[in-house]
């Protein structure tokens, strides 16, 4: 199963994620649901690198799944949309295949 979790600040606005995990949808190089995901996660953080002047932190492990994003400073308004757009997006993966691929978990 993937878990994502996203870290809001004091606007209830997100400012970063952690996703770790795999599908289990179908075999390695053919789960769609994990394609999806990995899609999204990976344009949020091109996007947000691309076409803001926010700063961020970033971790990640190919084999488990892993990554950790979170903005620093100062974040800007257009960081925190990429950040929603990509929560609107797991959320739609959620609602479409239900929470046994892929799940909201709090950001601990």
């Amino acid at each position: 199963m993937i878990k994502v979790s996203f870290k809001y600040d004091h606007n209830n606005d997100p400012v970063g994620f952690i996703c770790t995990g795999h599908a289990g949808f179908a075999a390695f190089g053919k789960d769609i649901i994990c394609a999806a995901v990995s899609a999204l996660v990976i344009n949020c953080v091109n996007s947000v690198s691309r076409f803001t002047s926010s700063k961020y932190d970033l971790e990640s492990e190919e084999k488990n799944g892993y990554i950790r994003f979170v903005l620093k400073d100062d974040p800007s308004e257009e960081a925190k949309l990429l950040l929603k757009s990509l929560k609107l997006g797991i959320d739609a993966i959620i609602n479409d295949e239900g929470s046994k691929y892929v799940k909201l978990v709090d950001w601990t």
